[in-house]
């Protein structure tokens, strides 16, 4: 557990690059360890598709590609418009404070041009409309999918779609009140939106600064 924490927390914090190297004898004499529970983790990590492994090469952190940020974002559309109109159809006094909670504190965070924060937070309202669902399995793709966009986030957007954010947080809101109003059709609508233009931003970006998939 503690090899598998240590790599994943370098792996979404970008301290180890798309397509760096693991080899398990390094990893196993900086941490301490045997080579066993290495091993063991590359493989829960390459589970959740943030580790690779490439014949006659070894394993290496997941590159990302063009086409993998798209797959990102038709996943999250796709989990999103079953997330939103479940958890509508399920929403509670408590679970609307929640998100609107969340949404003040990224509302502040943007303010203050925290957008590190924003992002954390981001995660956290994506999660909590998950949960509110009270679909296990739902939560676990979405928290996965969450974990591909996170690591693309911080590795190569970082402090960049400024303007995206605040369109986004508008979304956000939007998406809040249609949950709360049950309004179905409102969130399907909302929803493909808030992805779709999500992702039209990115790839403006990406397609002036391509991506280093460290090959």
């Amino acid at each position: 557990e503690f090899v598998y924490q240590t790599l994943r927390k370098a792996i979404m914090r970008a301290e180890l690059a798309p397509g760096e190297r693991l080899r398990t004898e390094d990893i196993a004499q900086r941490l301490g360890v045997s080579p066993i529970p290495v091993r063991e983790a590359l493989q829960l990590l390459q589970s959740e598709r943030l580790v690779e492994t490439i014949p006659h090469v070894g394993a290496r952190v997941a590159r990302v590609s063009h086409e993998s940020v798209i797959e990102v974002f038709t996943v999250m559309e796709g989990l999103e418009l079953v997330a939103t109109r479940t958890a509508a159809a399920r929403m509670t006094p408590s679970h609307l404070e929640t998100l609107a909670s969340l949404l003040r504190m990224m509302d502040q965070a943007l303010e203050n041009a925290n957008y590190d924060e924003w992002g954390d937070l981001n995660t956290s309202f994506h999660l909590a409309i998950a949960s509110m669902t009270g679909m296990s399995m739902l939560q676990e793709m979405t928290e996965r999918a969450l974990n591909q966009w996170d690591r693309v986030r911080r590795y190569y957007l970082k402090g960049v779609l400024t303007e995206r954010l605040g369109q986004a947080q508008k979304e956000h809101h939007l998406i809040v009140q249609a949950v709360r109003e049950q309004d179905y059709p409102a969130l399907e609508r909302l929803v493909r939106a808030h992805n779709q233009s999500a992702l039209s931003a990115y790839m403006e970006y990406l397609s002036t600064a391509p991506i280093h998939t460290g090959a």
